[in-house]
């Protein structure tokens, strides 16, 4: 196991300090990880932060699952853009996810580009990156390298396990896979199945990757470039659907960018353009093309009614987690009949599952957003199981 390297930051508010710790753990390749495609896969490097203390019975963890373009630093600052973590709204001191309160673990996934093993990792066999002889990944095989780190922490059972997007189906994995190890479960914006429709829009982001003359067949790290077109023309078409067209229209309207008139060319004319430019240009120094590649397979391969004959409340029987499933209105990509869907799954096998739909016109991306209906929600939810579980102030049983 790699040293643990703990520093102190500001929190978002700029007011209290967050102790942050940036740690590894090596699975060494004689204990592999057992993956969903059959293979045997070692050695694995998980890469993982954790924030406040774990207390003595170890009852307090929550462990936070990102989405596909996140990382472990979900409450730091990320270190290769400077830029503060993508939920620092709702993690930190006092935050919903309280860290004075709780241990907040955040992994960053199997198959990522920010220090857990990946495409891009080295294969100790050749000496070179995996490229595309790294084996195709799922959801599963996520939680089933987070659960490793779980087991590698001494955590029996997680008090919460806690995601949105691509984050709430590792939630949902977890409480499927792991009944008797998640006290409280909080799935955001996102489906227990994905559908053909995003299924389309990620191979789309696909095919542009792979149609990038310098993607070389997933081989680009030995020829010293970057596919950057084409995965910043996948970040673009992936990040519209982030977004509803009433927080576009709010946003950008019709307006030009910089300009007075049009200039009759293909240059960026509207403000729409020039930002989508922006996100897919800054997004190619801190993302790799092959893990875009891996990570959005995975997320279509994702069904948990396919995994349990077709019915999706099989995944839940005889849980004893508590729920708590949340949508947006204007969130398209994972729209609320999805969340529903789960809701109704959990209370075909009498599980214990509120629903709370917030009012936002930021779409899919409302979750990352500052959204004080959705902090409240959390913060209740949360708050309510620690009750119920005895957990004091300080994070210890009662």
């Amino acid at each position: 196991m790699k040293p643990n390297i703990t520093s102190l930051e500001a929190d978002a508010a700029g007011s209290r300090d967050l102790a942050v710790t940036h740690a590894n753990l090596e699975i060494p390749a004689d204990d592999p990880i057992g993956l969903d495609s059959g293979i045997e896969f070692g050695p694995v490097n998980i890469a993982y932060n954790t924030y406040g203390a774990l207390n003595t019975d170890k009852s307090n963890a929550i462990l936070i699952c990102h989405a596909l373009t996140g990382d472990q630093h979900v409450a730091n600052k990320q270190p290769l853009t400077g830029k503060q973590g993508w939920w620092t709204h709702l993690v930190g001191p006092g935050k919903p996810i309280d860290t004075d309160r709780y241990f907040v673990i955040c992994p960053n996934i199997l198959g990522g580009c920010l220090g857990t093993t990946g495409p891009a990792s080295i294969n100790p066999e050749t000496g070179l990156p995996y490229g595309l002889k790294f084996p195709v990944i799922t959801i599963g095989d996520m939680v089933e390298a987070q659960a490793r780190l779980i087991d590698h922490l001494g955590i029996d059972q997680l008090f919460a396990v806690v995601g949105g997007s691509m984050g709430g189906m590792q939630v949902l994995e977890w409480a499927s896979r792991y009944k008797d190890r998640v006290y409280a479960a909080v799935p955001i914006a996102t489906a227990a199945w994905h559908s053909s429709q995003n299924i389309a829009f990620h191979e789309v982001g696909r095919q542009a990757v792979m149609a990038d003359p310098n993607w070389l067949r997933g081989d680009y790290y030995s020829g010293g470039v970057v596919p950057r077109n084409g995965l910043a023309v996948a970040r673009m078409a992936a990040h519209i659907t982030y977004l509803s067209e009433d927080a576009l229209h709010e946003k950008f309207g019709r307006n030009l960018q910089d300009r007075a008139d049009r200039t009759f060319s293909f240059d960026a004319d509207f403000q729409v353009e020039s930002y989508l430019r922006h996100q897919g240009s800054t997004f190619v120094d801190r993302f790799d093309a092959n893990s875009y590649l891996y990570i959005t397979r995975a997320m279509d391969y994702f069904d948990l009614a396919a995994e349990n004959n077709d019915v999706l409340a099989n995944a839940f029987r005889g849980t004893r987690t508590r729920f708590c499933v949340v949508s947006f209105t204007s969130d398209w990509l994972y729209p609320t009949r999805e969340s529903r869907e789960i809701v109704q799954a959990l209370n075909a096998v009498a599980a214990n599952v509120s629903f709370v739909e917030i009012e936002s016109n930021a779409g899919h991306d409302a979750f990352l957003l500052d959204e004080p209906e959705f902090f409240a929600t959390i913060r209740g939810f949360i708050g309510s199981c620690a009750q119920k579980r005895g957990l004091t102030s300080a994070g210890k049983e009662a």
